[in-house]
Parts: structure tokens; sequence; C-alpha cells
């Protein structure tokens, strides 16, 4: 009994060490965003009492009973002062579900709230569930979109790994109790939809992301835009393509909404995620781009190339090479956190304000799709700098 008591004491002082480390700001930086030393969520942040039994009678050996794989992918909301995620935690049989963690500053001490969000499931139940994007709308809800994964019906005999993407979608007034409405009905199959957080023409705006296939976007042509009149029973008429994909970009097989866009005086900030493929496989990246305030699906400004991309640890994980956000947070004072997961294993912030995303859109080149056009532009600046004795 004495040494369960001792390994248990030792263990929770082990997490709590973990749970309330400071992070630090990396000293290395672009003037555009600050990163932190440390991830804000792992899988050891994970709640000891959700994976372990701390009965010596039935777990004498104090074995870990649940296993926690990754905390990814994690939607984010300013909530009673505090700044929470709903984190993708990703358990050791590949399930995924949500768990609400909460931080005083939005830098650390991150901590699990006491049970995981139950979310209802609809006739046809989700195998899995994914990616929630969160968004207070002015109509007094707040909304969660998610990717619902289910086996393919149509997947021939024998092949376990095909399936169909839906969005999911839920709904609180709390955090706490979810309901559960429709999924989106939509003729493609959709892995990352987006509410806009106001009403556009007296309807729900969307942005979305049509797929042929459920990995391969297929004739699917980037960042869509759709309107609907009824989020309960929400329904994709009309799709238009806002944000094109590209050859040989960072875009050039998918591209996906990250969070909803942040309303600026110069109009909609967006932060997005691209893929292209390389040697290595798919590689990730986050890119911004800014909408006009008065038509979110008009396209104003787009810097060429990617705004994060993975670097050191971020590039190893269970898919590596990746970066991916679906949550960020403006405070009032114009500061923003910028919650990414890094190659599906963990949760980063980074920080940044208002002004200086502004003036990265603003004044950063836009691409010119050709190696030519690059080298103008690093000319040019070239030449403004000499103009000033540089």
């Amino acid at each position: 009994m004495a040494t369960f008591k001792q390994a248990l004491e030792n263990l929770k002082a082990e997490h709590e060490e973990l749970l309330s480390r400071k992070n630090i700001k990396s000293e290395s930086g672009n003037g555009i965003y600050d990163r932190y030393e440390y991830p804000v969520l792992t899988a050891a942040h994970a709640p000891l009492h959700w994976r372990y039994d701390f009965n010596p009678e039935t777990n004498p050996f104090l074995m870990e009973r649940i296993g926690v794989n990754a905390t990814l992918n994690s939607g984010a909301i300013k909530w009673n002062g505090k700044y929470l995620l709903v984190v993708r935690v990703e358990g050791n049989d590949r399930k995924s579900f949500f768990a609400i963690a909460e931080s005083p500053n939005g830098i650390d001490n991150f901590r699990f709230w006491d049970e995981p969000v139950t979310i209802p499931e609809t006739e046809d139940p989700d195998t899995n569930v994914y990616d929630m994007r969160l968004t207070a709308h002015e109509d007094g809800w707040v909304y969660g979109i998610f990717c619902s994964e289910r086996k393919d019906p149509n997947a021939p005999a024998g092949d376990l790994s095909a399936a169909v993407a839906a969005a999911g979608i839920v709904r609180t007034k709390d955090l706490v109790k979810w309901e559960r409405l429709p999924d989106l009905k939509t003729r493609s199959q959709q892995r990352n939809v987006v509410l806009h957080n106001e009403f556009v023409n007296g309807k729900y705006a969307l942005y979305t992301r049509p797929q042929d296939g459920f990995i391969d976007a297929g004739s699917g042509g980037g960042i869509g835009w759709a309107l609907v009149d009824d989020i309960t029973n929400a329904e994709v008429k009309d799709e238009k393509i806002i944000n094109h994909r590209y050859y040989h970009t960072i875009k050039e097989v998918k591209n996906g909404e990250g969070p909803h866009p942040i309303k600026t005086e110069k109009g909609w900030l967006h932060l997005a995620h691209g893929v292209r493929n390389c040697a290595a496989g798919l590689r990730y990246v986050l890119y911004l781009y800014l909408t006009d305030l008065q038509d979110p699906s008009k396209l104003i400004a787009e810097p060429a190339g990617h705004f994060m991309a993975p670097q050191d640890d971020e590039r190893v994980g269970d898919v590596s090479n990746v970066l991916f956000s679906c949550g960020w947070i403006p405070d009032e004072d114009g500061k923003v956190f910028i919650y990414y997961a890094s190659s599906d294993t963990r949760m980063h912030v980074a920080t940044s304000t208002i002004d200086k995303l502004l003036d990265y859109l603003l004044h950063t080149p836009a691409d010119g799709y050709r190696s030519a056009t690059s080298v103008e532009s690093i000319k040019a600046l070239i030449a403004k700098n000499k103009e000033i004795g540089y």
C-alpha cells in the first residue's frame, strides 16, 4: 500500500509540475508573431483521473488504463475572462473526442475541465469526431462545427479505411450542455466548415471546403462560401470559391479555413491552412488573407507563401511536417492568440496583434506564380533599401 501511495503522489506531483510550468517567449522572431518555448497542451496534460484507476485493489501496479495519444486542432474562445480551447483529444484507440481546457492568460497553465464534452449522436452515429471550430454568433448561440467521420458504406469488401466526411453542428449557451443539430447537407464531402460570426443578408454564412473524396480535394477548388437560411436544418445549395488553389504554391493540393475570421477596420482577417506535396509527404502550413468588410466573400489581400510553417520539434509527430489551426482569440487590447497544432500531436500558441497582422497582409508582396516575379519582388525591396542608404 505504501508503495502504491508513494507512486501515486509522485505521479500527481509530476503532473502538477507540467500543468503549472511557465511558458517562455522565444527570443528569435520575425516581427510578425512570437512563438513560445513550450507547447500549451500535450497528451501528458490530460487529467490523471481520465487515465488511471486510483484504487490499489483494482490497479495494484498503478497502470495507465486509458491512454491519450495526442491533443490537437483546438477551437478557441474567450469565456468569462478565461482563454478556453475545445481540444481534439485522441486516445490510444484512435478515437477522438472533445474536451475543454482553460488558462488564465492564454499562454500557460492550461487545465482540462473535469470531464470530456458529451456530443449527442445523430440517428447515424459518428465513428469519429474532430477539429471543432467555435463561433459565438450574433444570434446568441455558440456554435461548434466539426468533422463527423463514418465508414464509407460503398467501400469495396475488405476495405476498412474508406471513410465519408460530413460537417457536424452543435450549439450551446454555456459550453457544458451541447445541442446536436442535423449535419450540414452538401453535394460533396466537407471536412473544414466554419461559421461566420455575423448574419450576411439575413442568412448564416459558411466557409466550406468541397472535396470529391475523404482525402483528395479532386475538383474542389479551394475555400468556399455559402449562405444558409436555417442553421437548424442547414443545406448548401449554392457555393462559390473565394480563395483558390494554385499550381506550385503552398496550397496546390488543398486549402481550408481555420477559425472564423476576425473583424477589423481594414476587413475580415482570415487564417487558413494550405497543403502541398513533397518528397516527405503532405506539408501543411498556415497562411493569412483579407476580405472586404461589407462583402466577406471578396478577396482584398493575400501575401505570398506561408505565414507559419512547422519548425524544429514541431516537424515531428504522428503526422509529421504539419501545422494546423482551428482557433484564435483576439483580445480587447488588439493582441491575438493564435492556437495551432504541430504534426497532429500537440498544441502551441503564438501571439501577435491586429495591427501587425494587417501590416503583414497589406504590405507583403502577393504571389506572382513564377520564379521571375519572386525575383522582381526581392529586387524591388533591395532598391527601396538602397534609396534610404541600406
